[in-house]
């Protein structure tokens, strides 16, 4: 406008002339915009894209065999038959030998690295054991297409991933196809439908990237919902109850008992006095397993469980 005076001045150009090209500009400059940030939303979609194409080109380390079937219905029978594993040249598990009757809760326990994480990854055919036979109710593993087995299987891991969308979707994520009423049930069981209708959207309220608009306990109630709903026959739990105040413990604990009623359910521990209710508990050190039995019958062999047990109550 400035430079568009100085030529009036000079007689180069006349008013209506100076006003036309800065209406022009007018009308230029959005679609400027636009397009920059087009072009730089584009980019980002690029680079996302890519990551992408990263994660879907890595091939699966484990691959169904030629004859294997899908795996129908279940009673959860569980057993490793002297499984050992070793990974990059380094054994973690050895000579592993345990049944699990349909219905039973097991809990797994050990210091840290003990092998009780990778018995879970076994059982979930993340890996193949190096020797030995892992079944469920009288199936090899190895003989079973690994997206059927899974089916059978839902997991609540101690960091809870959730998925942007709604609380809806991902509750129903545990079964595609769910109805309105069947989130809704998962949801009472679990402990979590008084919190969802408390937000201004309730079951439509957005819980953000990885569920960071949730509570630590709110997570976890949603992903309990979700695991009922998926309504599994075999159950994995990872001390789904750390770093919570005692309320927000309680409404989970409650929760979870609910979820693994009738339900052959596998607890890895991290904290002994949540475990004391289990039928069985199973101590692996080294890889190995070096006691079993209830809390009771460990605490009176003076064993390691003994030894942890104590080492944590004092601390407690």
């Amino acid at each position: 406008v400035w430079y568009g005076g100085i030529e009036i001045v000079n007689g180069n150009l006349t008013l209506p002339q100076l006003i036309s090209f800065a209406t022009a500009l007018g009308i230029m400059t959005d679609p400027g915009n636009t397009l920059s940030k087009g072009y730089s939303i584009l980019q980002q979609g690029m680079a996302s894209v890519k990551r992408i194409f990263e994660v879907t080109d890595i091939q699966p380390t484990i691959k169904d065999e030629k004859d294997a079937a899908d795996l129908e219905e279940i009673n959860g029978k569980v057993e490793f038959q002297d499984v050992s594993f070793a990974y990059e040249n380094e054994e973690i598990l050895r000579g592993i030998n345990l049944s699990v009757n349909p219905g039973e809760i097991v809990a797994l326990v050990g210091r840290t690295g003990a092998g009780k994480s990778t018995l879970m990854s076994l059982l979930l055919r993340f890996y193949d054991p190096g020797s030995g036979r892992i079944l469920v109710d009288n199936h090899n593993l190895r003989k079973i297409k690994v997206e059927s087995l899974r089916k059978h299987i839902a997991v609540v891991p101690q960091e809870i991933t959730l998925f942007r969308g709604t609380i809806k979707e991902n509750i129903a994520y545990g079964k595609p196809g769910a109805k309105d009423f069947e989130v809704i049930a998962a949801a009472k069981l679990a402990n979590a439908h008084d919190f969802i209708m408390s937000l201004p959207e309730k079951y439509n309220s957005q819980v953000g990237e990885r569920g960071t608009s949730l509570s630590g306990g709110e997570r976890q109630r949603v992903a309990i919902a979700r695991a009922i709903l998926r309504n599994p026959k075999i159950l994995i739990l990872d001390e789904a109850t750390s770093s919570l105040d005692a309320e927000t413990e309680s409404l989970i604990r409650e929760a979870l008992d609910r979820l693994m009623r009738d339900r052959t359910t596998f607890i890895i521990a991290h904290r002994l006095y949540t475990v004391e209710k289990a039928d069985r508990i199973i101590v692996i050190d080294n890889g190995k397993i070096v006691e079993a039995g209830s809390h009771k019958e460990l605490l009176e062999k003076n064993g390691l469980y003994k030894r942890l047990y104590e080492i944590q109550f004092q601390n407690k």
